[in-house]
């Protein structure tokens, strides 16, 4: 839960420092990140969902029927690829989730978190000295 409301912070504040520091290494981690939805996270997805190809699913928008997107294309038909949408969709997530996770892990790393020193508290050192006294 607490690391959910941290990305939400990230989300809303958006840190252009730390985000310029990134930028080209992100450019090239996209195109794993867009591999890894397209071939190891959707197909069981679409294996799960009745043998369904996500990148395959379209609606052509002149309502005639195509088997497939290589069809459409050679038909020249216009289409919304929805299933190319949702791919796309779920890349940006996971890519922008691994963001945060790494500027989340370097500022840490920049301001390391002090610990309060451990010991007796305040109360217990004047029971202390009260029981001194009193012996």
């Amino acid at each position: 839960m607490v690391l959910l409301k941290e990305f939400k912070t990230f989300l809303i504040k958006w840190n252009a420092v730390d985000l310029a520091i990134w930028f080209i290494f992100w450019g090239a981690f996209a195109t794993v990140i867009r591999s890894l939805v397209d071939n190891v996270i959707m197909p069981p997805i679409g294996r799960l969902l009745s043998w369904v190809d996500f990148a395959d699913l379209f609606i052509a928008l002149d309502w005639n029927i195509y088997e497939s997107i290589s069809a459409l294309k050679e038909a020249w038909a216009p289409a919304i690829r929805y299933g190319a949408f949702l791919n796309d969709v779920i890349s940006f997530v996971i890519l922008w989730f691994i963001v945060f996770l790494f500027v989340r892990t370097y500022n840490k790393m920049k301001h390391p978190e002090v610990k309060a020193p451990t010991g007796p508290s305040e109360l217990d050192l004047l029971k202390e000295i009260r029981d001194a006294l009193v012996k």
